[in-house]
């Protein structure tokens, strides 16, 4: 559930006033298929390296935050024998995807 809610979290942070957030969850053999998809600004090809570092931020100073949140996520989901992506094109949102053994 932390994983969840801290990819929830960032969409919500970076989704524009009445944007919108989806939040997908599939069975798949073996698996448990997890997406959180956003409509904010995205971000950059480049960032997608460091997103998970910890105390990284692609957009620093946007909100409060410590650069935590995808740090925690991706460490609790290869705890778990999982797997967490991202994709994103600037201006196209981003999407966040988990993937957890059953």
């Amino acid at each position: 559930m932390q994983v969840l809610a801290n990819l929830v979290s960032n969409a919500i942070k970076f989704t524009p006033p009445g944007g919108s957030i989806r939040v997908q969850v599939a069975a798949e053999p073996g698996a448990v298929h997890f997406r959180v998809q956003d409509r904010g600004a995205g971000f950059p090809e480049a960032a997608k390296e460091r997103l998970f570092e910890r105390h990284w931020q692609a957009t620093p100073g946007h909100g409060q935050g410590l650069g935590l949140g995808l740090y925690i996520a991706r460490a609790l989901v290869e705890a778990h024998g999982g797997r967490i992506r991202a994709e994103s094109a600037p201006g196209e949102g981003s999407t966040f995807h988990f993937t957890l053994p059953r």
